[in-house]
């Protein structure tokens, strides 16, 4: 959908070509600071093409219906071409006149960057740039609007351009300037936190050292906690026991109550290595899931007795509805009752007064029981109930000051509910509570757990010789379908539910060609896409979108080599899976459309 075009056939059409960039941003949604980023690639760019074409023109247009819409801007010349284009774009070209500069700079300014130059036939350059997504989707109509808008504006740019960049110079050296005293102020914070850090490590056993790699890599992290911590803590935990139970001698009062704190401190150690070594199993697929039968009446009574001691008030009570009826389960019992035990502790931690109430009720349509704790406590506001579930993800309260936490217990919550192909739900709203809940299958299929393993675990090298594809797909049903589509095929499927997940594989394993949903649990995919079509090691790997998701124009836009609407056939996926492969191994150019979809490379 057409903006507006503008004509480049003098130094002043230079002036109005920014202008009217920063003029189409704002009407767009575009923050200040990214108005001036665009008006300042366009502004490049046009000068370019007066300087070396000295005609051209400057062309605003919207991508796609859906949230987030791009906004393409395309500069075309029929001058004499860019010669050693390559070059330039490598950053590697010397000029005395400073020619390069300013496609360099265009490029790092925008979020994707397309220049074609052939010599004697002139340059078309092509940039794109994601709408905030709280931006208003424009329309037909809208845009109509908008170019009425644009067409209203009387333009004065000699002395109120001069101004308006003036006022963004200004406010640019502000925020540097702020951004400056914030970093000599974190640098200094830093300063004091690593000499306390190295004073507390200087108290660890050695194989605390472990720790210290903890910010070079979160996997590597997890994998280097094993028994080495544990060893210690238990010895601790041990003899801190046996000096409170008096084996060699009396304890003052002072001193029970500072082994006291050792003792505790120790245990609160115990629990944070024993989450992250969970964590780190189910990731690396090596969590044993061992069902049997039990009755949820029976986890109540046994989670009643080893949760009471922890209510330190009587304000608060802990209350379990007994189901009505028998609620027999095949799954494993005891990673159900961590899920709840989490999850109660939780409670406990953030509700002042009041109750806690744990209750399970059978899904007859899922085949499921949701078992859950509900809580008068804080609440949790809806724009942080997303990074509670993240690993180390806290949200800041009053609590926090007597009330202590890790961050993993919830990230763990739902990863042991995945793992017994089920799933954590949240309800909650700030001031009245929240009721965590937990979806876990009446049955457990041992298939589940498998897949689920498998889907976070790196591949195994196997003597596979087939061409892996990277499914990044996070419903589980839909991955065992494209196992069963490409089984018997030139192609090996590499399932991952996520977009970390596909990092990691892509790190390992460099897939041939890769199939992506859109929909991934909140994650920002369209700009995954961009970015990997923009980068110059992955961009000629194949993408193929297969979402609910009906904006085909955008995928196209955002680098999409071949774009379908679920549900996808069979015979189609492997004909672009054949088509797109063989197209990388030689590449040609065109655009395919056949049937109802539409393909593009």
């Amino acid at each position: 959908m057409r903006i507006l075009t503008t004509a480049i056939h003098s130094e002043l059409d230079v002036v109005m070509s920014r202008q009217r960039a920063r003029q189409v941003a704002a009407l767009c949604g575009f923050t200040v600071q990214d108005q001036v980023r665009i008006a300042t690639a366009v502004s490049e760019l046009a000068r370019n093409v007066y300087n070396y074409a000295q005609r051209g023109r400057v062309e605003f247009s919207i991508e796609g219906k859906t949230a987030p819409q791009v906004l393409v801007v395309l500069v075309e010349d029929q001058g004499p071409g860019i010669p050693n284009l390559d070059l330039i774009l490598s950053g590697r070209y010397q000029s005395e006149t400073g020619m390069g500069l300013g496609l360099i700079g265009a490029r790092r300014l925008m979020d994707q960057f397309d220049v074609s130059s052939k010599k004697g036939e002139g340059t078309s350059i092509t940039m794109k740039k994601l709408l905030p997504p709280a931006a208003p989707i424009l329309t037909a109509a809208s845009i109509g609007e908008m170019g009425m808008q644009l067409a209203a504006a009387t333009p004065d740019i000699t002395l109120s351009e001069v101004q308006q960049q003036n006022r963004e110079l200004l406010t640019t050296l502000a925020e540097l300037r702020a951004r400056q005293e914030e970093l000599v102020r974190l640098t200094r914070e830093l300063e004091d936190t690593n000499r306390g850090v190295v004073a507390l490590y200087a108290e660890l056993d050695e194989k605390a050292d472990h720790l210290r790699r903890a910010d070079e890599m979160k996997s590597r992290f997890l994998s280097n906690m094993s028994h080495e911590f544990r060893t210690p803590l238990s010895s601790i935990r041990g003899l801190s026991k046996l000096l409170l139970d008096r084996i060699d001698g009396d304890l003052t009062e002072e001193q029970e109550k500072q082994v006291n704190f050792i003792l505790k401190g120790a245990e609160s150690l115990t629990e944070l290595v024993n989450d992250l070594l969970d964590l780190a199993k189910i990731e690396a697929g090596k969590v044993e899931v061992r069902p049997k039968k039990f009755e949820a009446a029976e986890l109540f009574s046994a989670l009643r007795g080893m949760l009471r001691p922890l209510l330190v008030t009587e304000t608060v009570k802990l209350i379990f509805d007994e189901p009505a009826d028998p609620m027999m389960l095949y799954s494993d019992e005891a990673k159900v009752s961590q899920i709840l035990r989490n999850f109660i502790s939780n409670a406990i931690k953030f509700t002042e007064a009041g109750e806690i109430r744990i209750s399970a009720v059978r899904l007859p349509d899922a085949d499921a029981i949701r078992f859950s704790v509900a809580d008068t406590g804080l609440g949790i506001a809806p724009e942080h109930q997303q990074i509670i579930f993240e690993e180390f993800g806290q949200v800041e309260n009053r609590l926090q000051h007597r009330v202590k936490g890790t961050g993993l217990g919830l990230p763990l919550c739902r990863k042991l509910a995945d793992l017994l192909g089920g799933r954590v739900e949240l309800e909650s709203e700030l001031g009245k509570g929240s009721v965590f809940s937990a979806v876990i299958p009446v049955t457990l299929r041992q298939e589940d757990a498998a897949s689920d393993a498998v889907a976070v675990a790196l591949p195994e090298p196997v003597a596979d010789e087939r061409l892996p594809v990277l499914v990044i797909e996070d419903n589980q049903q839909t991955r065992m379908l494209y196992e069963k589509y490409l089984r018997g095929t030139n192609f090996r499927p590499i399932p991952v539910r996520s977009l970390w997940e596909a990092e990691e594989i892509w790190a390992t394993l460099p897939p041939a060609a890769i199939v992506l949903d859109l929909n991934l649990n909140g994650e920002d995919t369209w700009r995954w896409l961009m970015e990997t079509k923009s980068n110059e090691l992955r961009k000629a790997i194949p993408v193929i979108v297969a979402t609910e998701i009906d904006d085909r124009a955008k995928g196209f836009a955002l680098g999409a080599d071949a774009y379908f609407v679920k549900p996808v056939l069979r015979d189609e996926l492997l004909v672009e899976l054949t088509r797109l492969t063989m197209h990388a191994a030689a590449p040609t150019s065109g655009r395919i459309s056949s049937g109802t979809h539409s393909y593009g490379t």
